[in-house]
């Protein structure tokens, strides 16, 4: 009894006959194809007709690439601006700090010019901070009695005259400015000699010469320096420049406005000169005793 497939199911050459043929009719149109290039054109024509379906495939893929991208790259540039604005800031900083000291240092040679043109004594002393009292003009020096600092003693910069030492503490030193009300300086004109004292301005910011007769030989631009004569302050340091002279015929002075020629506004470091007190003129016995005389109330 045989066993074999239905006739339904009868395949005819069997499945190893028809690889065998396959094959060696694959192998021989590889053959040929290598040396006649017999199916070059099919495959273009076959690539050409494919392209479409290749890139409807590929599209999604595509686009996923390039989203991702696009918040990379966004991303980058965002971290880089971010990188280069911190840069910014800080090379801004640095070219300010530079100029600072650029700007400090010149000052500072300055003031050593200044210390040996005057040829006194003088201390490097720092502002600390201006006076808040709106009614007087006053400064605070980082350095006091323990340095060596004496009431009445001149403060310049390396322009000219900035104040006097109205006031010393231990570690501290008060400065009244050359525009504060109270302040008096004696001075003379550079161009003719001319002599008489300076006084705290009304306007702020300004110096009168007062006293000054009305047709006094004045006019605007000249410059006023210390006089020296009260044995204080040196001779010939720089005060003010005259800006403004006004006379009237119905007044015996004339009103003499002045601006001063040191930074009176714009102090960072100056000079503390040593007042020799050997030539301070002595003062006169009725001024003496007004000044007694308080003394002796005290002790009563």
């Amino acid at each position: 009894m045989e066993y074999g497939p239905p006739p339904l199911f009868n395949q005819g050459v069997s499945a190893r006959a028809r690889l065998a043929f396959f094959s060696f009719l694959a192998i021989a149109l590889i053959v040929v194809d290598s040396r006649a290039k017999l199916l070059e054109t099919v495959r273009l024509g076959v690539g050409v007709v494919m392209y479409p379906v290749q890139r409807a495939l590929l599209f999604p893929r595509d686009v996923i690439d390039r989203v991702g991208d696009y918040f990379t790259t966004v991303g980058s540039l965002t971290r880089e601006n971010e990188q280069l604005k911190r840069d910014s800031v800080e090379r801004a900083q640095a070219v300010q700090q530079t100029q600072a000291l650029i700007a400090e240092n010149e000052r500072l040679r300055k003031l050593l010019g200044a210390r040996e043109r005057v040829g006194n004594t003088a201390r490097l002393a720092q502002a600390l901070y201006e006076s808040r009292d709106r009614f007087s003009r006053k400064l605070v020096l980082d350095i006091g009695s323990n340095a060596g600092l004496e009431v009445g003693s001149p403060v310049i910069d390396d322009v000219g005259v900035v104040g006097q030492v109205t006031r010393v503490f231990p570690l501290t030193a008060e400065v009244t400015l050359l525009t504060d009300k109270d302040q008096t300086i004696p001075v003379q004109v550079l161009r003719n000699g001319l002599r008489g004292v300076a006084f705290g301005g009304v306007e702020p910011g300004t110096l009168d010469l007062r006293f000054m007769a009305s047709n006094a030989d004045l006019v605007n631009g000249d410059t006023v320096v210390t006089s020296g004569i009260d044995g204080v302050y040196p001779a010939g340091l720089a005060v003010a420049t005259v800006t403004r002279v006004e006379r009237n015929a119905k007044d015996q002075f004339a009103r003499v406005v002045m601006t001063p020629a040191a930074g009176v506004q714009s102090f960072t470091h100056l000079l503390v000169l040593t007042v020799d007190r050997s030539q301070v003129p002595p003062k006169p016995a009725e001024e003496r005793k007004r000044e007694n005389e308080p003394r002796k109330a005290g002790r009563k």
